[in-house]
């Protein structure tokens, strides 16, 4: 093993005791991260400090965060994103199309802006990518996990959230029409001065079973004005459509297809 000099492993500590990361401190010294946190390791036992995972919750730390990108990831949260909370496993984890780039990347980038702290990465399945953000504090910020499926359990906001989505109505709809939701252009023929013509209307639509999670998109649409009918299959409302012309062309402006 390659020796140090006391005088760089006593700057490395100073500078992991301002809270410096293991990672810059190794960058900045450029001595291996292994010892750098071998380093800090003693340091702790020299002092009797117990470890604590360091962290940037901000409903822990009661940081300000990005409300707009917590508005969009609530949005995509209850739409098609899971936590997992084990003794050695936490992680939020967003599912998309592996052909919506988009959608990929703004998932990514609403999870690092929300909480900056931990790590994010990609799994790609089969005709899927997992966008994954490590951290248990991600409970903190979704009060909603629980044991089971969502539509199998009570889905209410917290009054917090509740600000929040009221400040950003349009980036929660955001959300969930991408995580649950589409764009599409519908068609129908009429018969015209004896002639048949063939009509295309674009409309969205957002599917999910769950009753409560329903209830949250369609009482955000109602503020922002925005009508919408049940279109129910085999008997079940668990689908949403908006199709009015001027109800639409909102929708376009502030939501948008996935891509």
């Amino acid at each position: 093993m390659e020796q140090h000099s006391p005088s760089i492993r006593t700057q490395a500590v100073a500078l992991m005791r301002h809270g410096v990361p293991n990672r810059i401190v190794a960058e900045r010294l450029n001595i291996p991260r292994g010892t750098i946190g071998w380093w800090r390791s003693e340091d702790r036992k020299a002092r009797g400090e117990a470890y604590a995972q360091p962290t940037d919750c901000p409903q822990c730390t009661g940081r300000e965060f990005d409300a707009i990108a917590y508005s969009y990831l609530l949005g995509l949260y209850l739409g098609d994103g899971h936590i997992i909370s084990k003794p050695k496993q936490h992680h939020l984890s967003i599912f998309c199309n592996a052909a919506q780039t988009g959608l990929i990347a703004a998932a990514e980038n609403a999870m690092r802006k929300v909480m900056p702290l931990p790590h994010v990465s990609q799994r790609v399945k089969p005709g899927c990518v997992e966008v994954k953000s490590y951290t248990k504090h991600w409970t903190c910020m979704f009060p909603q996990h629980g044991p089971g499926k969502k539509h199998e359990r009570r889905i209410t906001l917290e009054p917090w959230q509740q600000e929040i989505v009221a400040a950003h109505p349009w980036e929660f709809i955001r959300g969930l029409i991408h995580s649950d939701g589409c764009r599409l252009t519908n068609w129908t023929t009429r018969v015209v001065a004896g002639e048949r013509k063939r009509y295309e209307y674009p409309r969205y639509f957002f599917t999910n079973v769950s009753d409560d999670i329903r209830r949250l998109y369609t009482d955000t649409l109602d503020k922002l004005g925005v009508e919408w009918t049940y279109c129910k299959r085999n008997g079940n409302p668990f689908n949403i459509s908006t199709a009015r012309k001027a109800s639409v062309a909102l929708m376009d402006t502030h939501v948008g297809p996935k891509y």
